[in-house]
């Protein structure tokens, strides 16, 4: 087993919104036998209510600070050796003290989609993410954000069905 994973037991699962990170994240963690974490339901529920709200009644600022102190809870139950898949938010990958936060406890994990891939994931639930209301905006931040995303530990291929995408990160390295 790779020694970053063997001292801190997570596997944090990155990529833009629509990769699949959740339906991934469910399916691994059960598969391993660890828990399973989503971070942005993780947020819904502390702070009772939804993420397009909080954007919209308090801003992309206050957002980003509540979800790297839910990173940093769920780092320290990894640290603590609770074995944890969690899925993290689109965009928490981007942010820098974010990385500070999870490269060095256990092990990134990008789940690398084609823009097309993405677009046909979340076409009936586009007015719920409001980061992708704008087309173009939209398509502009997918390309921005896969320079982040590259520095995670590892990159598995996203377009496929989730249990391919499972099978691919049960192959990685990180095993032996």
């Amino acid at each position: 087993m790779h020694i970053k994973l063997k001292r801190t037991p997570g596997i944090y699962l990155t990529g833009f919104m629509g990769s699949g990170k959740s339906t991934v994240g469910r399916l691994l963690a059960e598969h391993l036998g660890w828990d399973f974490v989503d971070l942005d339901a993780e947020i819904e529920a502390r702070e009772q209510t939804t993420i397009s709200q909080i954007f919209e009644r308090r801003g992309e600022e206050e957002f980003r600070r509540i979800e790297t102190d839910m990173i940093r809870h769920w780092v320290r139950a990894v640290e603590r050796g609770s074995p944890t898949v969690i899925a993290l938010g689109g965009g928490a990958f981007v942010q820098p003290g974010n990385l500070e936060l999870i490269l060095p406890h256990g092990i990134s994990v990008w789940l690398d989609c084609s823009f097309e891939a993405v677009q046909g994931r979340l076409t009936t639930e586009q007015q719920n993410r409001p980061l992708a209301r704008d087309p173009e905006k939209f398509r502009q931040l997918f390309e921005t954000r896969r320079a982040s995303y590259a520095k995670a530990d590892f990159r598995v291929e996203g377009d496929c069905a989730p249990e391919a995408i499972v099978e691919a990160v049960n192959a990685l390295p990180i095993w032996k």
